[in-house]
């Protein structure tokens, strides 16, 4: 506790110190590379070197976190299973939470260990369970950058540990963080600043995080850290303020509290610059469909994510209209299966598209249920 109590009071002198930033000039002096994204929409804040190809550390192991939250949410994997750490898991280097060959985890506490410790024991524990190898799990993740669209990202380990021939950008990274996003559970995780594993036993393990602007940062809860000689001292962060989420990608710079600093400088220009103004939210009825001779006689239609604009926080944010946009829709149906796009305009201009998409499975009626249908009706 003596420990905790001591680096607290540490960063608090260290990020009181923080000025706020105003002027596009005065950021990210030091870094390498770097990023500031409004989440919600892609749209890009600031840059610097946004497509140069740079060494990301541990920051890689957002990809892998991509996938281990796939897994979660369509039932492959539970929080609850166990995950048994295999000698070449357990020899890893690096940051770690020192796994014991045939030690047993649940996937809940390795997640823990990636997001928190950025442990590379436990992501290439994750990796052997979910793809039987650390190498068959890059590939899974070189699969999802190239079904990202990204061009300047290619890995050859899961953990961020410097190897020739893996690399991303500042635009890729924050391109990436913005996918992980989607699944909010991650940030059950990555917003914690301590925790414990293995509680019960004599070997209780203290967690904190190394991404301190979470606690430091009013809004963040998230990302990712990382650090080799070759990347230096690396950040992803998420905060959310007035209903508005930032992404900061900051790469590249000689010192962790430089790489702390100019990252909360990005966010602070973000906030005290820019506002969103959301039109629709993605829960809300957009529209409804009729069908003829299927299960469903109507389906709501939703927003893939809300239609919010990006703009300055002197600008009043009128002059905005949507319209609904209907594909020639077939059946079958799939729940997440895009029929349209809501359009943004502004006066004649389309500013931006968001998917329309449909929640319930809707399917054609065959031709024993429409009979049964009809015989119904006659005799009632």
């Amino acid at each position: 506790m003596k420990k905790f109590v001591v680096i607290l009071l540490i960063n608090i002198v260290f990020f009181s110190s923080i000025r706020i930033v105003n002027a596009e000039e005065d950021l990210l002096k030091n870094a390498k590379a770097g990023l500031l994204m409004e989440a919600n929409s892609g749209e890009i804040i600031y840059e610097k070197n946004k497509d140069e190809q740079v060494a990301v550390a541990s920051m890689t192991k957002m990809v892998g976190l991509i996938i281990i939250m796939e897994k979660l949410e369509s039932g492959e994997l539970t929080l609850d299973q166990i995950v048994t750490a295999s000698k070449n898991a357990s020899g890893m280097g690096g940051s770690q939470i020192y796994l014991e060959t045939g030690e047993k985890m649940t996937v809940k506490d390795m997640i823990k260990g990636i997001t928190m410790a950025s442990a590379n024991d436990a992501t290439v524990a994750m990796a052997e369970k979910i793809a039987g190898s650390e190498s068959k799990f890059v590939a899974m993740m070189n699969s999802k950058v190239k079904e990202l669209g990204l061009k300047n990202t290619h890995f050859v380990n899961a953990t961020g540990l410097d190897e020739e021939n893996h690399y991303s950008s500042a635009h890729d990274m924050g391109l990436i963080a913005k996918e992980l996003l989607k699944h909010e559970q991650i940030l059950d995780f990555t917003s914690v600043y301590e925790d414990y594993l293995r509680v019960d036993t004599p070997n209780k393990f203290w967690l904190v995080n190394t991404n301190k602007l979470v606690r430091l940062y009013e809004g963040a809860d998230g990302l990712k850290t990382g650090f080799t000689d070759n990347a230096g001292y690396c950040m992803a962060v998420t905060a959310k303020r007035d209903g508005m989420r930032l992404i900061a990608i900051v790469l590249g710079e000689e010192k962790g509290s430089t790489r702390n600093e100019e990252t909360a400088e990005l966010l602070d220009y973000g906030f005290n610059t820019y506002k969103v103004v959301t039109l629709k939210e993605k829960d809300k009825v957009v529209d409804k469909i009729e069908f003829d001779k299927s299960n469903k006689k109507e389906i709501d239609i939703y927003l893939e994510k809300d239609a919010s604009i990006l703009m300055k926080q002197s600008e009043n944010g009128s002059g905005y209209d949507t319209e609904v946009k209907l594909n020639d829709i077939k059946l079958p149906l799939k729940s997440g299966d895009v029929v349209g796009k809501l359009l943004i305009k502004r006066e004649r201009d389309v500013v931006d598209e968001i998917n329309l998409i449909v929640k319930d499975d809707v399917y054609s009626k065959n031709f024993f249920q429409l009979y049964l249908e009809v015989l119904k009706d006659t005799f009632v």
